[in-house]
């Protein structure tokens, strides 16, 4: 029976990576019948944010990723928030010192930074410089008096470190090249190493999983749990996710293409973007000379006035893409990972039914989008009715779409309408003519060309028509507008598209739409007939 958790720094949104370690804590748990814990990693006191720790919750409960101890719901280990365990942690770290197998260290920045310099000139890896004779609690206090930045250092052992890791098999490290690590900052917080440590134990982990970038810290948890006498937990490490272009995946793509996006935009008001931000000038130029990056919202809203689309990392971005959760949960847990049964579209149970961890790979894997979003558009037929609905009202509210006001009735004919959809975000932009005002239809001027203009004005002289024949339409249903254009098409002798894609630009602004018939059909005669006179009168010659 295994025990796992997901234990993120809630220091910004939770991101793709992140999102699949948290899957497969869950899976691995309850194929095994066991239990799933959510820890906070909070001891970073200048990146910590409430509000990314809820969204983190927010976006696992979207995902369907239910925790069985841990914030909100609590358990017999808690309190869940590592900042609420420091009284733990400074008890574990004097049984440290007290045995000789941690030290107070007071060195100054400069003076670190000088010690790092020799190692680099004399082509050496950086280990810090144990003391023969360890400070002692009174030298601790004293450097602190004097202004010194006081932390402790675990020490290292010099022997080999054996790491059984479920998906690389035996990684071997050896001690001695290994630095003496930070265990307690000069704030009296926990480094991550000392609070993940203590923390496992304490709270019974069986299975640790997490991202390959770990696994250069393994071989010093093992050490300190060898130290304190704690169990050491089965390691899985799971394999890198990159992107298109080759690297790794991560958040700072966003912030790359954004910046990208500003040094392009000639003449761009930097006061208006970096208000429109919620930051300053000076943090717009930080940003644009070098690797400082805003916070998420700021580039999303960046983003948003400058119309670049940014590519999704989070997870709360594929959400406002449209994407389905539980797609998204089928897709990331193929990631690393093959599983045993003979097809590809899963639900969350079938994965932790036929879980093996056997079959993690080692390599890299590739996230395909064009995968993501076929693996969508089957999800989507699959869905329930009721259940694909709630998802649609959800995505609506989320992107202040004016769809949001609309009915159950409209909102499931649009769904039906949009059959085949690959995306919550197509089904919208498919259907917003529906909830713009006749006046507020913004024209595509590449459509207006090709369809209503081209050929001396064509597609406007069958506008011209379909407002007469529309306006003398008895009855309005999808069935009797489909014989009214196509019987138009007949005794014209054009192909229907020639009757419905002007039409079509006519009522939603562009060539790209619901059905012709179940648009006239939901916009309505009257607002059909409308925005046919608008058009006409806008691009007509010598209007």
């Amino acid at each position: 029976m295994a025990v796992t958790r997901f234990a993120p720094s809630p220091t910004g949104y939770l991101h793709i990576g992140g999102a699949r370690t948290a899957l497969f804590d869950l899976i691995w748990a309850k194929n095994t019948g066991g239990k799933y814990i959510l820890r906070m990693e909070d001891t970073d006191q200048s990146r910590n944010s409430p509000t990314a720790a809820r969204q983190v919750m927010d976006d696992l409960s979207w995902l369907g990723i239910k925790w069985d101890e841990g914030p909100i719901i609590g358990g017999p280990a808690g309190p869940y928030f590592q900042s609420e365990r420091l009284d733990i942690y400074d008890k574990y770290i004097q049984r440290l010192l007290t045995a000789g197998k941690a030290y107070y260290c007071f060195d100054t920045a400069e003076e670190l930074e000088r010690m790092r310099k020799e190692a680099s000139d004399k082509k050496q890896n950086f280990l810090y410089p144990r003391p023969e004779e360890f400070p002692t609690k009174a030298d601790a206090e004293k450097a602190k008096a004097a202004g010194r930045d006081v932390v402790v250092r675990f020490c290292m052992p010099d022997e080999e470190i054996i790491v059984e890791d479920v998906v690389r098999g035996q990684v071997r490290f050896r001690g001695k090249e290994i630095s003496d690590f930070i265990i307690q900052k000069s704030d009296g917080f926990p480094t991550y190493h000392l609070a993940c440590v203590v923390d496992d134990e304490l709270m019974g982990i069986t299975h640790v999983i997490r991202g390959q970038e770990h696994l250069m810290n393994t071989p010093g948890h093992i050490a300190m749990q060898k130290a304190f006498g704690f169990k050491t937990p089965v390691y899985a490490h799971l394999s890198v996710i990159v992107s298109q272009g080759g690297g790794k995946m991560s958040k700072r793509e966003r912030a790359k293409v954004l910046k990208a996006a500003i040094k392009k935009e000639q003449g761009l008001d930097k006061a208006k973007l970096a208000a429109i931000g919620g930051i300053s000038v000076a943090e717009i130029e930080e940003f644009l000379s070098g690797d400082a990056m805003p916070d998420t919202p700021a580039i999303d809203a960046m983003a948003a006035y400058l119309k670049v689309e940014l590519p999704e990392i989070n997870i709360i971005d594929f959400f406002k893409s449209g994407f389905l959760p539980e797609a998204l949960v089928n897709f990331i847990a193929l990631l690393g990972y093959s599983a045993p049964i003979d097809k590809e579209i899963m639900t969350l149970q079938e994965l932790i039914d036929s879980f093996d961890p056997t079959r993690f790979n080692k390599t890299n894997c590739l996230f395909d989008r064009k995968k993501l979003l076929a693996f969508n558009t089957e999800h989507i037929k699959m869905l329930d009715e009721d259940k694909l609905l709630s998802r649609y009202k959800d995505f609506l509210a989320a992107v202040n779409s004016p769809a949001a006001v609309a009915d159950d009735t409209l909102l499931r004919k649009v769904i039906k309408a949009c059959s085949g959809a690959r995306t919550l975000a197509e089904i919208d932009h498919k259907s917003r003519f529906l909830f713009t005002a006749d006046d507020k239809v913004e024209y595509d001027q590449k459509d207006i060309e090709k369809v209503l203009l081209k050929n001396d004005g064509e597609g406007l002289a069958m506008l011209g028509l379909l407002k007469e024949k529309l306006a003398e339409l008895k009855e309005i249903s999808e069935q009797s507008i489909e014989n009214l254009l196509r019987r138009i098409a007949e005794q014209k002798q054009v192909g229907l598209g020639k009757v419905a894609q002007p039409l079509r630009v006519a009522i939603c602004g562009t060539t790209i739409s619901l059905p012709i018939f179940e648009s006239i059909e939901m916009l309505g005669i009257n607002a059909t007939i409308s925005r046919i006179e608008q058009v006409i009168k806008k691009y007509s010659k010598g209007s």
